[in-house]
């Protein structure tokens, strides 16, 4: 059997937001010699974001790192259980347990902020002039300006899924927590991360820690990709 270093890393975005903000992340993974997707998970519904994602894992051909966040880590807890998925990695995401859905930990321990709102559609929004404050505080203003302006809303359905077979109970996994996050609750994400047995690290971070800590963020999926091994 030969056992190597993993190379591929599929990175999965969060609600009100699209691939993009992978960026910074994705460019420097890049440069380290890894393979990078960045999945677009519509948020149109819990499914889609499955089939998305799943088709990115696909796509790679080989063992993966699954990187998500926000409502990402939602959409990771479950697609993670793809069978070329080798590690976890969540950054200030949602680490669901059975049962549990986004709102479930929104509820049982508020975030700070109070711009979500829904619509008539059965979608969810971030008050645009609320945006920066309540989501990416750390990052330029004009770049969160136009994030706000750009969000992707999050379906009811995405956001109330209750998860039924987490792939962090068998699955090596890491987590980032934002100790200045107003999206989720830091003491939920610290919660998440010792429930997950991850090795977390946390950063003084807004909500968006992977755009304004892109070097730590590495440090984490990269530390996922070389000590969960690729077996062949």
């Amino acid at each position: 059997m030969v056992v190597t270093h993993i190379k591929n890393v599929v990175l999965v975005h969060g609600a009100f937001a699209d691939g993009s903000g992978w960026e910074a992340v994705a460019n420097i993974l890049k440069s380290d010699g890894y393979n990078v997707s960045v999945a677009q998970p519509p948020e149109t519904s819990y499914a889609d974001d499955q089939k998305y994602t799943k088709a990115a894992i696909d796509a790679m051909g080989g063992p993966v790192v699954l990187v998500g966040h926000s409502y990402g880590g939602s959409i990771i807890t479950e697609a993670g259980n793809h069978p070329n998925v080798a590690a976890l990695v969540y950054i200030a995401a949602f680490a669901l347990d059975e049962g549990e859905s986004c709102a479930s930990i929104e509820q049982a321990v508020p975030q700070a902020s109070k711009a979500f709102a829904p619509d008539g559609n059965g979608n969810w929004w971030i008050d645009q002039a609320q945006f920066a404050a309540d989501f990416a505080a750390d990052i330029p203003p004009e770049k969160a300006w136009f994030m706000a302006i750009s969000q992707v809303p999050i379906s009811t359905d995405c956001f109330a899924h209750k998860v039924t077979n987490p792939a962090w109970k068998t699955k090596p996994t890491w987590y980032m927590v934002a100790s200045e996050d107003r999206s989720i609750n830091p003491i939920q994400e610290r919660m998440m991360a010792k429930r997950a047995k991850a090795k977390t690290v946390e950063v003084k971070a807004s909500h968006v820690a992977y755009m304004s800590h892109p070097k730590e963020a590495v440090k984490l999926i990269e530390e996922a990709a070389t000590s969960a091994y690729a077996k062949g």
